[in-house]
């Protein structure tokens, strides 16, 4: 029998988007070993835009496109703005249908998910939640985001998952700061996302050092939040993901503080990193656009 014919072998790879709010990450590849990656700076919707559509034009052998968005985003397919990022902070990207002027420019199938369920997507399909239908993926970082696998499907519904924005106990006594997120103030987001630690703190959080007493405050509130989506959701796993999380006091103390907070009442599921790191995002809109054409 006659082997495939190498066009056809190269017209089965898969492009990726990565849509940020401060870059555009660009992939082309199926899994972890053979992505080609380009990085956009985020600037306004006509340049980036411009350069993402060069750099699948100029590898012209991909089949389909996952896009893999910043939000608030519309995925309800039969709506009038299905793949539209809608109400962002972000003014110049309010109300912009990005994929459909991905598959305008581009003559490709397009699938359209938030930036934090592709991420899930990928830890489910090659990292840290491999052989589990129940868990979730947390990432904090410039916000608070969260995505959950529940019977093996990517929960979404009325619109998707906006887990950053929960509300937590907040003890202005010992925490004066009175929470920074533009829709809601003191949120988990308001209060846990690395702007809130920056604005209660006055420097950035990657400078502050290991004891310094932001971490045990960002555990306790990250943990107030674990809590939470561990008894509404009974996950097999979390996996907390994002800059913040790099520093390994939080992730050590988020463990001892939602164990404290449980009490015994039920078990702590496992708590980890992202096993794909920084590439969870742009990996997820590959496996998404491997579903755009099943």
């Amino acid at each position: 029998m006659p082997s495939e014919p190498k066009d056809a072998a190269r017209r089965e790879l898969l492009g990726g988007i990565e849509a940020g709010g401060t870059k555009f990450i660009c992939a082309v590849g199926r899994h972890p070993g053979d992505l080609d990656i380009a990085e956009i700076p985020t600037t306004s919707p006509v340049e980036t835009l411009r350069r993402v559509v060069e750099f699948f034009q100029a590898r012209p052998a991909v089949a389909a496109i996952g896009i893999a968005s910043f939000g608030p985003v519309d995925l309800h397919p039969a709506s009038a703005t299905f793949g539209y990022i809608t109400s962002t902070p972000k003014a110049a990207w309010r109300n912009f249908d990005l994929a459909g002027a991905i598959r305008r420019a581009l003559s490709l199938p397009v699938a359209f998910d938030t930036d934090v369920n592709a991420a899930a997507l990928a830890e489910f399909r090659w990292g840290a939640a491999q052989g589990l239908d129940t868990f979730l993926y947390v990432t904090v970082g410039t916000g608070i985001g969260g995505a959950a696998m529940v019977n093996g499907r990517l929960l979404h519904g009325r619109t998707h998952p906006e887990m950053g924005h929960i509300r937590v106990p907040h003890d202005l006594a010992s925490d004066p700061f009175p929470g920074n997120c533009p829709y809601h103030g003191d949120c988990l987001e308001g209060l846990a996302a690395a702007p809130a630690i920056q604005a209660r703190w006055g420097q950035a959080p990657h400078l502050l050092p290991a004891q310094h007493p932001a971490w045990d405050l960002e555990a306790h509130y990250l943990a107030l939040g674990v809590v939470n989506w561990i008894s509404t959701l009974s996950p097999e796993r979390i996996i907390l993901g994002g800059g913040v999380m790099l520093r390994e006091e939080v992730l050590g103390g988020v463990r001892a503080k939602v164990a404290a907070l449980l009490n015994g009442y039920i078990d702590a599921p496992d708590i980890v990193p992202p096993a794909l790191g920084s590439r969870a995002g742009v990996l997820g809109a590959i496996a998404l656009a491997g579903l755009a054409i099943r």
